[in-house]
């Protein structure tokens, strides 16, 4: 009789273990913030520098979730403009594969192509997924055709505008004051009624909070912008507005760790916070700053020191705030691995358990080892080397990241700046070269110094494009 009631409850904890609603699997949320640059918040994105982050803005919850986690010193948006970014973080593709002008005829609404709730679903169907906030992936692919359970739909820039609207001039100078800037408590509050659903249901969930802040139109709550507008400026960051309108951001934030801490769900659930791209460097933005030598100008970029910002792919354009907490996760840990947002999708399916090999097409790689590792360990690629590519008629150029140096190409000379790219002495160059670990502000090229390193980057990045059959215009 014994041995049978042993068996008895064996078979139903093996049931349990293997049921729908396993609570082995971990709980998924990914905070996507826009436009905000690696020196965005009050946490330093580095270990060793102090310039990391901002001299103005405060973000408390920020530095809760830094604290419970880890922080990656070179973490990377997949582009330095929104909706490749999007795109990219969906298919963990990068942007150069995806392409820009073909983009809409190769994911079509009826795309079967691995996402991120498709692979958990694969390995529990009991997973929900969810997205709140901006979409903008720029065709007609809605979360629901990716997999999503809930959405907020097809939803772009001008919906986290509402309430002012700017000209596409004062967007830049004015700011509103609203109870609810940019969305911000709506969205975190239509999240943390899934979480509670979810919970309740003993169902294990994925959800992307994707922020309209800190992009522009400038929206803050008043109390927001009284608290900062008393506080003496920064050199880096100074407008009052615009750092009231990251401290409701990072009030979201905050809502969001509360609730997962009010459920017992915080030591099950990863959080994984980053931005799109870089910050705007200048308000009003200054096209011929864009790649212009920071010693060129009498103020600071808003990425400082990072060079560049949002439109390019210098260091400001790309490098990004990411940082992870969740099960296994190291407390006050950095990583100093370079970790970009097409490697969220393989690194959370290798989290919740997803053991089928991946699509061929897919660049890239969990970075499970080094959250498990206090920082230390490797990310396999496909192609180890990060790509980047800017779109853009005026400007295109391609970005090549590979062992602590970066390789920057120009297809065309920037026609809004006649001062771009200077090598020796007043010459134009098409081809930048920056060793990253000295020269994080990208301030001299070593394009002329070293001539083999170029030669090796720009022959794996060709490669690449050629693999990938990618859209350069010339």
């Amino acid at each position: 009789m014994a041995a049978n009631k042993f068996s008895f409850f064996l078979a139903i904890l093996l049931y349990l273990a293997t049921s729908e609603f396993c609570v082995a699997s971990p709980n998924f949320i990914l905070i996507l913030a826009d436009d905000q640059g690696w020196n965005g918040t009050s946490i330093s994105m580095s270990r060793d520098r102090n310039d990391a982050r901002s001299d103005f803005f405060q973000t408390p919850n920020l530095e809760r979730l830094a604290h419970r986690g880890m922080r990656f010193t070179q973490g990377y948006s997949p582009a330095a403009l929104c909706s490749p970014t999007r795109r990219s973080i969906q298919f963990g593709q990068t942007p150069t594969r995806q392409g820009q002008e073909r983009f809409a005829a190769n994911y079509p609404t009826t795309t079967k192509k691995l996402t991120i709730p498709r692979a958990l679903k694969a390995v529990n169907p009991a997973y929900r997924a969810a997205h709140f906030g901006k979409w903008d992936l720029r065709t007609d692919l809605l979360p629901e055709h990716l997999g999503y359970d809930v959405s907020d739909g097809n939803t772009g820039n001008g919906d986290g505008n509402r309430g002012s609207n700017f000209s596409k001039i004062d967007k830049w100078l004015k700011h509103k004051t609203l109870e609810d800037p940019k969305q911000i408590f709506g969205i975190t509050r239509r999240a943390t009624d899934f979480i509670e659903e979810q919970v309740a249901a003993g169902r294990p969930f994925f959800i992307q909070v994707s922020h309209y802040a800190v992009h522009a139109d400038t929206q803050t709550r008043p109390e927001s912008l009284a608290t900062h507008q008393g506080r003496e400026k920064g050199k880096v960051h100074h407008r009052a507005a615009f750092a009231g309108m990251t401290s409701d951001l990072d009030a979201g934030v905050g809502l969001l760790l509360d609730k997962l801490d009010e459920l017992g769900i915080a030591d099950s659930t990863y959080v994984i916070y980053t931005a799109d791209n870089g910050a705007v460097p200048w308000m009003p933005p200054n096209k011929p700053k864009h790649f212009g030598h920071p010693s060129q100008f009498k103020d600071v970029s808003r990425n400082h020191p990072l060079r560049g910002g949002k439109w390019t792919l210098l260091e400001g354009g790309i490098r990004v705030p990411l940082i992870v907490s969740g099960p296994g996760v190291a407390a006050e840990s950095f990583c100093e691995i370079p970790v970009v947002g097409w490697d969220f999708l393989p690194t959370i399916a290798d989290l919740a358990g997803y053991r089928a090999a991946l699509p061929p097409d897919l660049d890239g790689g969990s970075f499970r080892d080094v959250l498990e590792n206090e920082g230390h360990g490797s990310v396999s690629r496909p192609t180890p080397a990060l790509v980047f590519h800017r779109y853009s008629a005026g400007y295109p150029h391609t970005a090549i990241h590979s062992g602590g140096y970066k390789l920057i190409k120009f297809w065309k000379r920037p026609p809004f700046n006649n001062d771009t790219n200077r090598q020796g002495a007043g010459k134009y160059s098409d081809t930048l070269l920056f060793d990253l670990k000295n020269d994080l502000g990208e301030l001299e090229s070593q394009t002329e110094e070293l001539p083999k390193k170029v030669r090796h980057l720009e022959g794996i990045l060709m490669r690449y494009l050629q693999d990938v059959s990618a859209e350069v215009s010339k």
